[in-house]
């Protein structure tokens, strides 16, 4: 009797209320053990719809989506956390030999979970990122800075696997449970996961629209979703700034000899004004920029030592104590 794979389906929910219903539809279908076309089994153990706290009324289609179909877990947040947060709590709630995870919008095609456990299985990988086999619905400006921030991070992360990030991935389950419980605030995911998961492996898929629904990133929050992905990805930002503080002092250096010489030989007037200037501004950019990269990793080191937890938890907001109504124990 062959083995079959359980797979876990955690999708973080910021705007669902119109896009979920169909989504789910489409996982459930996989409830029942199928077989992929390398022959392998498999089957959706559950599906954990994990509750972020957007401005739709997503909570009331996951509370309907949990009443009909029996593999759909809810999973109930505090506060508004941010997407990777939210992935991380689906993460550990999750209980299955493989976890999926996607985005709600519907850009993500369920079909394609079959073909990634393949993948996986075929080049003994314990994670498999979606490769985008056609451009994302984002629109040609959001897409040239996704490549060129993915680029950026590439060169400053060791091994350099940026550019395969994406939400549409297939882990190992005691790799994405292992992440989830020592992922402290503000570590950017895929990073965190980059850390223990060497064997990583791509695989073709082809993304879908994502309909009428407005995205939750606006450029503000892309750039500090970027910023987040570099400070996480290493120190190699402060080694590049410590590059660029050795050339300026070097080029510094030349600069005030060939001054000297010049002075020596009658060839610099008198004011000096304008190269004063240059060099002070120069010199004073860059002591800026270093002070204000290293205050950024120092923010990052101080928000984990204060423990500040990363997502938080708790039961369903309509059947705790804060429904609606009187608070247990008051009377009317």
């Amino acid at each position: 009797m062959s083995l079959t794979h359980t797979v876990s389906v955690v999708i973080p929910v910021y705007r669902g209320a119109d896009t979920l219903p169909d989504l789910v539809s489409e996982i459930v279908d996989l409830a029942e053990p199928f077989v992929t076309t390398d022959g392998h089994q498999g089957r959706i153990a559950e599906i954990l719809l994990v509750h972020d706290h957007g401005p739709d009324t997503s909570d009331l289609a996951i509370r309907q989506l949990a009443e009909k179909y029996d593999n759909v877990r809810p999973i109930w947040l505090s506060r508004n956390f941010g997407q990777h947060a939210a992935t991380l709590a689906g993460l550990a709630s999750s209980g299955s030999d493989w976890i999926v995870t996607m985005d709600e919008d519907g850009q993500h095609d369920p079909a394609y979970i079959g073909p990634m456990l393949d993948t996986a299985l075929r080049e003994r990988a314990a994670l498999v990122y979606a490769r985008p086999t056609n451009l994302a619905p984002h629109g040609p400006v959001r897409n040239l800075t996704s490549r060129g921030s993915k680029a950026v991070v590439d060169r400053l992360m060791p091994g350099g696997s940026a550019r395969q990030f994406n939400s549409f991935r297939l882990i190992l389950g005691e790799y994405g449970r292992s992440v989830s419980a020592y992922a402290a605030n503000g570590v950017y995911l895929d990073v965190a996961l980059s850390w223990v998961i060497s064997d990583v492996a791509t695989c073709p898929v082809e993304l879908r629209e994502e309909g009428e629904r407005p995205s939750g990133y606006n450029y503000r929050s892309l750039m500090s979703h970027f910023w987040r992905m570099v400070l996480t990805g290493g120190t190699r930002l402060l080694r590049v700034v410590s590059i660029c503080g050795a050339l300026l002092a070097a080029s510094g250096i030349v600069l005030a000899v060939a001054l000297v010489v010049a002075r020596l030989a009658g060839g610099v007037p008198v004011q000096g004004w304008t190269s004063l200037m240059a060099a002070v501004l120069v010199c004073s950019g860059a002591i800026m920029l270093t002070l204000g990269v290293i205050a950024e990793y120092l923010g990052v080191a101080v928000n984990m030592a204060m423990g500040k937890p990363l997502y938080v938890i708790v039961s369903d907001p309509a059947n705790g104590p804060l429904r609606d109504g009187p608070l247990p124990g008051r009377a009317e």
